[in-house]
């Protein structure tokens, strides 16, 4: 029996977190087309055999002068430290620059290196991109391709991870895929709910507190703010008539519904506050740095 931790390292829209929402057939992890979509660290719990994995999804290592985005990256930089093994991945399409930075992070665990999206590409343009990979095979465990959509590849990685683990009894019970609070997940949910719906600038001038949860018998109950930096910003969220701020409410309740398998009732309501993304108090709060 082995059981032990596995933090998952790349760049911003590598596929990280839709890797983790594949191991675990379910979806636990915010994914967006939009950069820097991951801001916390969310963990995914997955069984291979007898074995325990216990995954930690990162924010997206890359380069920015923002607060808010140091943190991130300083949180992805942690989290290298805080495991057993480390799954670096990159997309397919990327060139070796984003991997050549990671290993003048000095990772002292050991690293799989994880090729995703090959299925947007045919076989011969992934043996090319593994063999660019080879002059760096004294640095890695092993190299792998992987798709979420083809189940194939999720054994090989999986038993793969596995022997990098330590023998160790559980850390949690079999039967749970995360050990992240529920509010962290709904806080994700809505957040990519607001993704989807508003342009490019909003969502990064915004995110999410959960204000309470309310478990009743036939329904839960979550109650939520939005927060945001401008009055323009915030009149943009709402929409004309309450239309947009509404699309949000009907996207994370599906979201969370399909995770909790319950009836949900969302309230959400939207709050500027000047200047919030500046404020290291306030994002390491909001965040849980």
């Amino acid at each position: 029996m082995k059981s032990g931790f596995v933090s998952i390292i790349g760049r911003t829209n590598a596929g990280k977190s839709s890797m983790l929402n594949a191991l675990l057939n379910e979806k636990i992890a915010i994914v967006s087309h939009k950069q820097n979509a991951t801001r916390r660290k969310i963990s995914g719990i997955v069984m291979n055999g007898d074995d325990q994995i216990i995954f930690t999804d990162t924010p997206g290592l890359h380069k920015s002068e923002k607060l808010m985005n140091k943190l991130m990256v300083n949180e992805a930089i942690k989290a290298m430290g805080d495991c057993d093994a480390l799954v670096f991945i990159a997309s397919i399409h990327d060139d070796l620059s984003d991997y050549q930075t990671f290993l003048a992070l000095n990772p002292t665990k050991p690293h799989i290196v994880v090729l995703s999206k090959v299925d947007e590409v045919n076989n011969q343009k992934v043996l090319q991109k593994m063999s660019q990979y080879q002059p760096y095979a004294s640095h890695f465990s092993a190299l792998l391709p992987f798709s979420t959509k083809q189940q194939t590849y999720k054994k090989p990685l999986l038993d793969e991870i596995c022997k990098l683990l330590p023998e160790h009894e559980y850390f949690y019970d079999p039967e749970f895929i995360t050990n992240t609070n529920e509010k962290e997940i709904f806080k994700d949910f809505i957040l990519e709910a607001i993704y989807e719906n508003l342009s490019d600038e909003i969502p990064y001038s915004s995110d999410v507190l959960i204000d309470k949860v309310k478990e009743k018998d036939d329904i839960t109950e979550i109650y939520a703010t939005i927060i945001t930096e401008r009055e323009i910003h915030k009149s943009m969220i709402i929409g004309k008539n309450g239309e947009t701020i509404k699309r949000i409410g009907i996207n994370a309740r599906k979201l969370i519904s399909n995770l909790t398998g319950r009836k949900i009732f969302i309230k959400i309501v939207v709050l500027v506050k000047k200047g919030w993304s500046k404020d290291e108090k306030i994002l390491k709060k909001i965040n849980n740095y």
